[in-house]
């Protein structure tokens, strides 16, 4: 018996391929006359935005010039810590663009969209101290990805009252883009057009929604880039890495990030290995430059194999010595008996900070010339990261611009400090060599020092006992099994029943959260 293989079906099945792509621009060329709103095309550089752009280029280019009035943006979001090939592929891919369009006389403008400097990776993790992301804490994605396409696309619909999105994404991609797509697409109140759940006035059009993963290669080797970029270029890129490729612009939490071996962040730690980057590293003797980015990836999530009740081996992440055992806000909370581990320590943040600039300098010298000056961290990422460190987490010793210049082996090229420090490097030293190991007591009269001494020029001195109360609370517990036990201890106090206790009210005093008080006031 013959085994047939069923051919998947092509969207150029009925029409062929130049007569689809001439139905489809044609469709693009009546959408964009049909008002006066103005266009966002999502584009990541990757195979599917490219190939939407594509086909909203030649609509553009088909159109007669006086008929050209609506204004297209073409936004990527650089996270700032992309894939450093793609990164470089995309930015020079957006100049190129932008000089074609000027040449082509097309109302198309590129935007390189960035967070803003307190939403970026390295502030949050090495200024603030947040652990770096996983699954049940995924703090980047809606800093990095959605917030700067979201203001972007919040701009343009203040000032025009609407926006329609032109985007790349595919029903084919996965079961679960498919259900979205044909939901948002029974809702929709124009033609061709779908609303968009978190954007309110913004309309999404997708030109290759129905097409396969097939069908956008054969389109993109088929049809020159009309902007004079490569796609034989793209398609190397991708071979060189994972099979599966790319980073979507992400514009509300349902779009797929980059967590399943797609080119997005280098730093992605919400998948156990960068199959991606380890693929072209692997395949290509070149890009050996960017092992230290996988090496510097994997320390920001070591893990453990652990042996789950069902007898399973699970390889759990296990960074507890990193961080600190009280929460941001200096409280100490159980979760099965044990303390919930809080943000990355001090000692933690410098050390990572210490890698990084490291492994940048390390780059710089063994990586190819458009890598040379590489940034894996910005200037202004760095005066942030000292900033917070300094005013907000009262670490007045001021080590960055140390640590910049032992790793680097160059002075700290940011500016003074605008503070006022309240003691010197030599009365630290002295204040650390008599605290010892009693790290929780140093930080203590370190922050009651800072507190201090930012209160006395004001004339009136708002807010001092409050953050003087807040310092002795968190420096209140003598260590991690000081503060654990304290812990237990109010948990079981407030199991307590009246008849655990013969009738007797329950102990009225709570000694958690770093001072004594009573159990009906509420903690926080």
């Amino acid at each position: 018996m013959t085994n047939l293989t069923i051919r998947p079906r092509s969207a150029f099945d009925d029409l062929g391929f130049a007569g689809t792509i001439e139905a489809l621009v044609a469709q693009t060329q009546q959408l964009y006359l049909a008002d006066g709103v103005p266009w966002v095309v999502g584009y990541s550089g990757g195979k599917d935005s490219t190939a939407t752009l594509q086909i909203v280029w030649l609509a553009l280019a088909g159109l007669e010039p006086n008929q050209r009035t609506k204004p297209v943006h073409v936004i990527s979001t650089d996270t700032l810590v992309e894939n450093p090939v793609v990164a470089a592929w995309v930015t020079h891919s957006l100049d190129v663009m932008e000089s074609a369009a000027v040449e082509q006389t097309l109302p198309l403008t590129p935007h390189r969209l960035t967070p803003a400097v307190t939403d970026t990776f390295w502030v949050n993790l090495i200024g603030r101290g947040y652990p770096a992301p996983r699954p049940k804490f995924r703090w980047c994605t809606e800093r990095l990805k959605i917030k700067p396409s979201n203001t972007f696309i919040r701009e343009m619909v203040r000032s025009h009252g609407e926006a329609i999105l032109v985007l790349g994404t595919r029903k084919a991609e996965s079961s679960g883009r498919h259900a979205r797509m044909s939901a948002l697409e029974s809702r929709r109140v124009r033609d061709l057009l779908s609303p968009n759940d978190s954007l309110p006035n913004a309309l999404v059009y997708s030109p290759v929604e129905n097409w396969s993963n097939d069908d956008v290669w054969t389109f993109l080797m088929q049809s020159p880039n009309p902007w004079g970029y490569s796609n034989k270029q793209l398609l190397t890129m991708y071979q060189g890495a994972s099979s599966d490729g790319e980073c979507p612009l992400v514009v509300d939490s349902s779009t797929p990030s980059c967590g399943d071996s797609r080119f997005g962040c280098w730093t992605c730690t919400l998948v156990e290995q960068d199959k991606s980057m380890a693929a072209m590293v692997q395949n290509d003797d070149e890009k050996e430059w960017m092992r230290p980015l996988i090496d510097l990836r994997d320390e920001l999530v070591p893990r453990e194999d652990v042996v789950d009740a069902s007898g399973r081996t699970r390889s759990l992440i296990n960074d507890r010595d990193k961080r600190d055992f009280r929460r941001m806000n200096g409280s100490v909370q159980l979760f099965r008996g044990e303390l919930i581990p809080g943000p990355y320590t001090q000692t933690a943040r410098e050390e990572w900070l210490t890698k990084l600039l490291q492994v940048q300098t390390l780059v710089r010298e063994i990586g190819p010339d458009y890598v040379g000056a590489i940034d894996l961290i910005t200037l202004p990422e760095l005066e942030e990261i000292r900033r917070i460190w300094v005013v907000e987490k009262h670490e007045f010793e001021d080590s960055l611009p140390r640590i910049f210049q032992e790793a680097t082996g160059e002075p700290y090229p940011g500016g003074p400090l605008d503070e006022h420090l309240p003691l010197g490097a030599d009365m630290i030293d002295s204040l650390r060599a008599v605290a010892g190991e009693d790290r929780p007591h140093f930080e203590l009269v370190r922050e009651l020092l800072d507190i201090e001494q930012r209160h006395r020029a004001q004339v009136r001195r708002a807010g001092l006992f409050d953050s003087l109360e807040k310092a002795l609370r968190r420096g209140f517990y003598d260590n991690e099994d000081d503060a654990k036990a304290r812990a237990l201890s109010r948990q079981a106090a407030m199991e307590r029943t009246p008849e655990d206790t013969d009738g007797e009210d329950p102990d009225p005093l709570d000694v958690a959260d770093g001072y004594v008080r009573p159990i009906s006031e509420p903690t926080s």
